[in-house]
């Protein structure tokens, strides 16, 4: 395998999705216009490249701040650095969406949990106990080496 075959497979590890990618450009142009590999190809390496400088940026910012984790906050600061307010507006509108479904996502688990008809101590008991049968079935199963040890003292029908 050659340098470049290589440097292609960090580059595909670091990469969007390229059917993703070919699958939205399909879905933003009009049916009636056709989109060339090469043009597919060269707006993915743009929205690669176009994710590696925001994140750069944001890492940037991060360690400013003495933080040790990108937050949402420091994406949307690196986006007014870098000449991007005009998206500022959007993605805020875009995190807060998926801040919401998470919330709601949250709480279908925890109706999930109430659903039940047990409280969480009634749960952790039956867990224990299912824990422990599980414990106990497997102790008394005889092990394949046990079964060896029993074979080889055992004496045998042909007398060696």
């Amino acid at each position: 395998m050659s340098d470049h075959d290589t440097s292609n497979a960090n580059d595909d590890e670091l990469s969007l999705p390229r059917a993703t990618v070919y699958k939205l450009i399909a879905e933003m142009l009009p049916k009636d216009i056709a989109c060339a590999k090469d043009t597919r190809d060269l707006l993915l390496d743009c929205c690669n490249e176009f994710i590696h400088l925001i994140a750069s940026e944001s890492n940037e910012i991060c360690e400013k701040d003495a933080k040790k984790t990108i937050a949402a906050e420091h994406v949307l600061t690196a986006l007014q650095e870098l000449g991007f307010e005009k998206y500022v507006s959007e993605v805020q509108e875009a995190y807060d969406e998926h801040r919401k479904q998470q919330t709601k996502d949250r709480g279908r688990k925890s109706t999930k949990l109430s659903q039940l008809g047990m409280s969480e101590e009634e749960l952790l008991r039956s867990q224990e106990l299912l824990f422990a049968q599980a414990r106990m079935r497997y102790q008394n199963q005889p092990t394949s080496q046990g079964q060896l040890d029993d074979s080889m003292s055992a004496p045998s029908s042909n007398g060696i």
